[in-house]
């Protein structure tokens, strides 16, 4: 928190994140000046909703806040309305490969996840239009061979017989 030259607390983005984080409302700063670049509507977006969802207490929560966060990513309509299994089925030459991408389709379809894949989508292309580095990939999620067909990672999870289930288990 910074003070201006009158000892008026004033708050920032991190502050107001670190209020939200920690389960505090505004009216724990009552008299505080909010930093003039800060989005209002969405610092008080996330000081109504977030603390709730913080400590994870209830059994479906997490998937409540997920689906929450997901309906406000910004995304092109032109990206929100692509047919992401067409689209990745297109990219298949081979028998295999349709195969493949079909049943990683399949998991991705049954946890809900269609929409992470169109953003995914949006973000790579954003990234190669604006020249963007990210590293070849990281973790379990190269065992997804359609994140490497999206181009989130480089490692091709066919050659190296990868199972997909050690990506979305």
């Amino acid at each position: 928190m910074k003070t201006d030259t009158v000892g008026q607390i004033i708050l920032d983005e991190s502050d107001l994140f670190e209020m939200v984080m920690q389960g505090r409302s505004l009216e724990d700063v009552s008299g505080a000046l909010v930093d003039h670049t800060v989005d209002i509507e969405a610092a008080a977006f996330w000081l109504e909703r977030v603390p709730e969802f913080c400590y994870w207490t209830e059994p479906d929560a997490q998937q409540v806040f997920d689906a929450m966060q997901q309906s406000t990513w910004h995304m092109p309509d032109e990206y929100q309305q692509l047919d992401i299994a067409e689209y990745l089925v297109g990219l298949c030459d081979t028998e295999e490969k349709l195969q493949r991408v079909g049943h990683e389709l399949l998991l991705y379809q049954e946890r809900g996840l269609f929409d992470l894949l169109r953003y995914l989508k949006y973000l790579v292309d954003v990234m190669h239009e604006n020249r963007v580095i990210w590293g070849v990939g990281r973790g379990s999620s190269v065992a997804s061979y359609v994140l490497y067909l999206l181009g989130v990672h480089r490692i091709d999870s066919m050659y190296y017989d990868l199972s997909a289930e050690e990506f979305l288990r």
